[in-house]
């Protein structure tokens, strides 16, 4: 057998369970890593893991188990209508925090972890304040980066945010708009990717997020974009039936970044969100579920039929549902509702659209009845002008033959 050809071996649950928790370590990209069972029992449950290596330094592991139920070929994928999942924001705030092994299922709510917890409840009760929303989310970090801070669209990174700096934080930078008069910050060049891998919120994200940044690695590795495009994992954006859930922030074809949110993403598509979306600034519609800004940018791309599903007519309908969204939506992590849909609904449309119809149908019986009235007064004129004009004649008639 070579190295790089699959092959099968069966190892225990539990076995299985290390090895996926292994690849979210950091150290995993560093040297190819093999897990055996070396007590198999006849009598146990055993799990039928395919693992395939790609090179010496790069190696996925997904059980068939696993991979059927939440990943890539799990029953449910591509079975959701994915554009217009994506509630209008403005911005997108991410905080480095050690990485997705580590984070408990509402990492923004930990009362062991209290740097996202303290962020998170800032930003909630200075949202009033705020004259952008703002979303926000934990991303990986590791030594010498936990704490800082990364703001999209204007790509800038706060430097070691401390929990005693966090309400001087967001007051200057989010509330105020001002430089961060505590810290240090500098520019962000490039794109950026991340990568929903919470797996203690939902397994999905949990299977396929690792998946997606290995390949990602790959095949940036592979193109020499290794300073130009950075892949980071991060905690739930909402939406965990779409996974592979992803966002791209990189600068369209005037320089303008935007966010670009993709759903149902799996390791064969990584390639085009490279060559087609990053490279060249051209949207994957088959996959695409929203973007950074307010639903007018977003009809720009909702202006024709959309391969994954919606047609205009449904995209609008779903936009104006979206403009009601309310920065009470906005809590510690993703301002998204359930599965990434809010739960507000706009009425004032459907009252609007009716009061037009009852309107419509008022005027038209008005118009009707205008219109017979106005046809007999015409009639009974024509009548009475006739017989004047009939008596008219007969009296002159009359005093001629006087």
């Amino acid at each position: 057998m070579r190295i790089g050809d699959p092959f099968r071996i069966l190892i225990t649950p539990a076995a299985a369970a290390a090895a996926a928790a292994a690849r979210c370590h950091p150290l995993h990209q560093a040297k190819p890593l093999l897990i055996l069972s070396h007590a198999l029992h006849p009598t146990r449950t055993r799990t039928r893991l395919l693992i395939t290596r790609t090179d010496t330094n790069n190696m996925s592991t997904i059980s068939a188990e696993d991979d059927a139920k939440y990943g890539f070929t799990r029953e449910e994928m591509y079975k959701e209508k994915l554009a217009g999942t994506v509630n209008p924001y403005g911005r997108h705030v991410f905080l480095c925090f050690k990485g997705p092994e580590m984070w408990v299922a509402r990492v923004e709510a930990s009362d062991t972890d209290t740097l996202p917890k303290l962020l998170a409840s800032a930003l909630k009760t200075r949202k009033d304040d705020m004259t952008v929303k703002s979303l926000m989310t934990v991303c990986g970090g590791g030594e010498g980066t936990d704490g800082d801070v990364l703001t999209f669209p204007e790509m800038i990174k706060y430097k070691g945010l401390k929990e005693s700096d966090v309400d001087s934080f967001v007051d200057d930078v989010l509330v105020n708009g001002k430089p961060w008069a505590s810290g240090v910050q500098e520019g962000l060049t490039g794109s950026y990717v991340f990568v929903c891998s919470h797996g203690s919120r939902d397994k999905r994200c949990g299977v396929c997020g690792p998946a997606l940044i290995e390949k990602f690695n790959a095949e940036i590795d592979s193109r020499g974009l290794k300073d130009q495009i950075f892949v980071k994992p991060c905690s739930h954006i909402g939406g965990h039936k779409y996974a592979g859930n992803l966002i791209v922030y990189s600068p369209d074809s005037e320089g303008k970044i935007m966010g670009h949110w993709y759903g149902y993403v799996t390791p064969d598509d990584v390639p085009a969100i490279l060559d087609q979306h990053i490279a060249k600034g051209e949207i994957i519609e088959r996959l695409w579920r929203g973007q950074l800004g307010q639903s007018a940018e977003v009809e720009k791309v909702d202006e024709k039929k959309l391969p994954n599903g919606k047609e205009e007519s449904k995209s609008k309908k779903l936009e104006d549902g979206n403009t009601q969204v309310t920065k009470e939506n906005v809590t510690g992590g993703c301002c998204q509702g359930a599965d990434g849909f809010s739960c507000c609904k706009d009425r004032s449309s459907d009252v609007t659209g009716e009061n037009k119809q009852i309107e419509t149908k008022g005027q038209g019986r008005l118009s009707s009845w205008l219109g017979s009235f106005e046809q007999r007064d015409v009639l009974t004129a024509a009548a009475v002008v006739g017989a004047v004009a009939t008596i008219a004649v007969a009296y002159s008639i009359y005093r001629r033959s006087g």
